[in-house]
Parts: C-alpha cells; sequence; structure tokens
C-alpha cells in the first residue's frame, strides 16, 4: 500500500463513564460472590466465576440471567466495566429486569510445578465456533448457580456479553443455543481468522434467521495483524446481520482494541438489549429489499416443523406418491407406514418387508424398496404385492428417473451400481470414497453421490447409457471458499437427519426423518416427482 502523504494521527476520543456507573446512595446494592469451578466439559481445566444477586431477587420469582465471560473484568467495581454498579442501576429504575449476573473467567489447565507452564484455555474455549462452550455454560454453570438461585429457564431472558474473544463467545453461545440464550452484547469482537470467527458474516446472509438480539460495538483503531482486521471484521457481522433481517445495533468509534468505549455506553447497550424484554424475540422473516437472501425466499413465514409420528425404531427411507401422500420405512420392525398428507393419519401399508430401507416410487405406481439383509430390490403395487426386482444388491440408498432406471449404492462398496430397464445390473461409477446417499438433479441429467465418512458430494453427468461421467467433488457440506451453498436451513429438533421427500399435492411440504421421527413443513420451494423431470432454472451466481 502506498502513502502518498504523513498526516498527524488524530487523537483518539475519550469517552468518560456515565453517572450509570456510579454508586448512589439511594440505590440498593447487590450482593456479589466468588465460587471455583473444576470443568469436565474441559477436563481439568480450573476458573473462578462470580455470581451477583440484585438486592430485589426473591427466590419465588425466577430471576433473569447474564453471562460475561472474562469475569473478573466485568465483575470489578474499580475498573472501566463495573457491571453490578450498572445492574444496581438499570434494575432500580426498571430499565432492566431483575437479573442475576454470572461472570465466568477462562480455564486453565494447572502447571505440574513452578518449573511448567500452565495451558491457557482462552482462545480455545472463547474463538471456536462449535457447541462446546454452550455446553459448559448450559450443563456445567448455570446447574451449579442454580442450586441457590431460581435461575429463569427462558431464553429470551437470558443474555450473554463479553469483549474481544469473549465477545465472540458470546455470540457463538447464542449462534448454536438460541434455545438458551436470545440476547448477545458484542464489544470490540473477535470476528476474524483466530479460531474461524471470520466466516460469522457468510453464515448469518446464508442460515435460516434465528431468534435473537445483538448489540455490536467497535472502534475504527481496533486491531489489524495477523488474524484479519476487527474493524472490518465487526462491520462485515453488523452489515450482515441488517441484511438478514435480524435486530442489530452497531455503535461505532475511533478507539482501538480497547474498553473505553464500551465500558462508557454498557448502560445505553443493556437498556436497549433488555428493552420490552417481556415480549419474545422472533426470528427474522426478511428484510424487505435484502436480494437474494435465500434463507428467508425459500422458508414459508410462520411455518415450522411439525412432529407428524414418531416411535419408531429406525426410519429408512421416504418416498411419495402421485397423490403426493408419504410414504416410510420403519426398519427394525419390518413395515412400510403411509402418512395421508391431507389428514396426517398414519397407517400401515406393508407388514413383513424384510427390513426394507431406502424407498423411491416409479412411474408404474408402484414403490420400490432396497432390502439390504435379502440384498435385493422389490416393488409393492398398491395392493402391497410384493415382486422381485434385482438380487445380489447391497442397497442402502436408492435414485430412480422416468425411464425406470434405478441407481444404487451401499454397505462397504466404493461403487454405484445401476439396474437398467431391463433389469440388469452393471457398475455406473467405481473407486468412490464409500458413496452412502444418491439423488438425481430435477432434470435427471446429473446424479449427486455423497460419502460416508467426508463432507464433499460428487456431481456427475448421466450418460445415455446409466453411467456416470465427468465427475466433481462439486458440493461440501459446510460453508467454506470452495463450497457453494445458497441458504442453510434450520433441520427438524432433536437427532440428525435423516432421509428426506417433498411431499403434498403440490410437493411443497418436505418431510424429513430425525430420529424415531417424521417431521414437515411448508417451504415456499417444490420438489419434483421421480417420473417427472423438471429443467431447473440457471442458478444465479
Amino acid at each position: 500500500m502506498a502513502v502518498l502523504a504523513a498526516v498527524p494521527a488524530s487523537a483518539q476520543t475519550d469517552y468518560p463513564l456515565t453517572a450509570d456507573s456510579q454508586r448512589h446512595a439511594d440505590v440498593p446494592a447487590g450482593v456479589v460472590t466468588k465460587h471455583a469451578w473444576t470443568s469436565q466439559i474441559y477436563p481439568g481445566t480450573e476458573r473462578d466465576y462470580w455470581v451477583y444477586v440484585p438486592a430485589q431477587y426473591r427466590p419465588e420469582e425466577p430471576a433473569a440471567v447474564m453471562v460475561f465471560q472474562d469475569g473478573e473484568r466485568f465483575v470489578n467495581e474499580e475498573g472501566r466495566w463495573r457491571v453490578p454498579v450498572v445492574f444496581d442501576n438499570l434494575i432500580h429504575r426498571g430499565e432492566m429486569p431483575v437479573t442475576i449476573g454470572i461472570f465466568v473467567d477462562p480455564g486453565v489447565l494447572p502447571a505440574r510445578s513452578g518449573d511448567e507452564q500452565a495451558r491457557f484455555n482462552r482462545s480455545y474455549e472463547y474463538d471456536a465456533l462449535g457447541p462446546r462452550y454452550a455446553r459448559f455454560l448450559i450443563e456445567e454453570v448455570l446447574p451449579d448457580v442454580a442450586k441457590g438461585y431460581n435461575l429463569s429457564p427462558d431464553p429470551n431472558l437470558r443474555a450473554i456479553g463479553g469483549s474481544s474473544s469473549g465477545a465472540a463467545a458470546a455470540f457463538t453461545v447464542a449462534w448454536n443455543r438460541p434455545d438458551a440464550f436470545r440476547r448477545v452484547l458484542s464489544f470490540i469482537g473477535s470476528y476474524t481468522g483466530l479460531r474461524g470467527g471470520d466466516g460469522y458474516p457468510t453464515l448469518v446472509r446464508k442460515t435460516e434467521p434465528r431468534p435473537l438480539r445483538v448489540f455490536l460495538q467497535d472502534g475504527s483503531r481496533d486491531l489489524n495483524i495477523y488474524s484479519g482486521n476487527w474493524w472490518l471484521g465487526n462491520q462485515a457481522l453488523a452489515s450482515a446481520l441488517d441484511y438478514a433481517g435480524y435486530d442489530v445495533r452497531f455503535v461505532q468509534g475511533d478507539r482501538g482494541h480497547d474498553a473505553n468505549q464500551g465500558s462508557a455506553i454498557l448502560p445505553a447497550a443493556l437498556r436497549w438489549l433488555w428493552r420490552d424484554w417481556q415480549a419474545p424475540i422472533a426470528p427474522s422473516t426478511g428484510k424487505h429489499g435484502a436480494e437474494r437472501h435465500f434463507a428467508t425466499e425459500v422458508l414459508q413465514p410462520g411455518a415450522g416443523w411439525e412432529a407428524v409420528s414418531k416411535g419408531y425404531g429406525s426410519i429408512g427411507g421416504l418416498a411419495v406418491d402421485a397423490r403426493g401422500d408419504v410414504y416410510f420405512s420403519d426398519v427394525a420392525r419390518g413395515r412400510i407406514h403411509r402418512v395421508d398428507h391431507g389428514s396426517g393419519d398414519v397407517a400401515v401399508f406393508k407388514e413383513g418387508t424384510g427390513g426394507a430401507g431406502a424407498l423411491v416410487f416409479g412411474s408404474d405406481g408402484r414403490l420400490y424398496a432396497a432390502q439390504p439383509a435379502r440384498k435385493r430390490i422389490v416393488a409393492y403395487a398398491p395392493d402391497g404385492a410384493e415382486a422381485n426386482i434385482a438380487d445380489s444388491v447391497d442397497a442402502a440408498a436408492l435414485a430412480m428417473d422416468a425411464k425406470g432406471r434405478i441407481w444404487l449404492t451401499g454397505g462397504d462398496d466404493t461403487r454405484v451400481w445401476l439396474v437398467d430397464a431391463r433389469r440388469a445390473k452393471r457398475v455406473a461409477q467405481s473407486g468412490l470414497e464409500l458413496p452412502a446417499a444418491i439423488a438425481l438433479s430435477p432434470d435427471q441429467s446429473l446424479l449427486a453421490v455423497a460419502g460416508r465418512r467426508g463432507r464433499w458430494i460428487g456431481s456427475f453427468q448421466v450418460a445415455p447409457d446409466g453411467s456416470l461421467k465427468s465427475g466433481e467433488p462439486f458440493y461440501r457440506l459446510e460453508p467454506g471458499d470452495d463450497s457453494f451453498i445458497n441458504a442453510i436451513l434450520n433441520g427438524p429438533p432433536g437427532s440428525s437427519i435423516g432421509p428426506m421427500v417433498f411431499g403434498g399435492p403440490d410437493l411443497d411440504t418436505l418431510y424429513a426423518a430425525a430420529g424415531d421421527t417424521v417431521f414437515r413443513r411448508r417451504l415456499r420451494r417444490k420438489g419434483v416427482l421421480p417420473w417427472q423431470p423438471v429443467k431447473p432454472p440457471a442458478p444465479r451466481l
């Protein structure tokens, strides 16, 4: 970067603390107690945490909860943050709910002797993007505090905040667990490449909005180092949250990586964060004018996941018939069930299926099923009559086109097999990494193949003879520089998602199996039937 002229650097603004950060004789003071904790989720680590209880707390009334990372800094009344003092003043005036504050320090793995260095977990805990730190708070710290105090379980009455990496941790906790925390207070947040926080702006733009309210603060002189630029990272996250329609406020200043501005505006930030706390925080349904926000364009407003039927040992496949009714296999019990889409009623379609798993309907109106234990594919007529289609096949996944050709894979095979319309079997593609799931594109010109162990989905062109050509690792099952993901939707609650299919007369309801339950959700996108290929529009990049 060329420098054309040297100019005097302007002084940073000094942000004095306000009266809200000072003690007042007419404001009752809360009580702060110190505690020690040894974690199991972060094995061997030790840390201190502090609990603030306001004077207005009554055991018979559940209190709101707010957690701060780097607890000692925020709880210290002689420092810049002085959170207990600010809480006392705001709670006294009714500007935030009666709130128990929990101030948690990062973990340290103690050294074995004075000649050795301890292991400091701060970045490991705070900058990581996964749900582990949220689990630590939810499964260890909060239950320990709840032994002595009545904490509200309502996520709308739970907030979390911090500074720098502690701010990133606060955002990560709420992002992963909006069922536990829905208010985020972030000062000079480390949304940079320390451990992947620079990926949040893209995730926010692509992911179905979550019920969060987020306050951000940063200064134009914040860090610009090996892992990224804090000022740009905070601007990017604020822009992404605004684009996706979140309730977000971004306060900008000219400070560096310090607590000067953040501590001065802390009272105002808390007022904004806790305003109208009696009303629940709802997820955004999209921001007017936000171009190509696919996550909300796909969703049907107000339509969430609905449990259709549960209590099945293992759901191996889902398929849709010409009416839009959905069939699913209960592998353990050897049954196939039918869901009447209109009524939601579930009935047994076929008993004694031999552990049938993957399902697909053909153009002849029959339901095709893989029977891995019997190593064959069968077809069921509308009356349940079974016919053998192919023997000596280890099929855990099926795809069928309008010509009646079946692609399959399963077991420890590294190949995708083709059973053609004459029921002859041959290899369509070999040398794959344990393919586990397959699906045809809407126009049936491409076959997607997902490996059991990797994060990639290969895309192959279907040759006229049914063999697979020109394969590429085209899709990646996580955001990244070389992935192409337009939208990330929330899955049904509970276990990991299994098979899915579009159902209903308009094919606008996505059915999905998760654990022992079949769920469904209406969308503003439609599926296609296997015997009616449709050319999709060209993608917009």
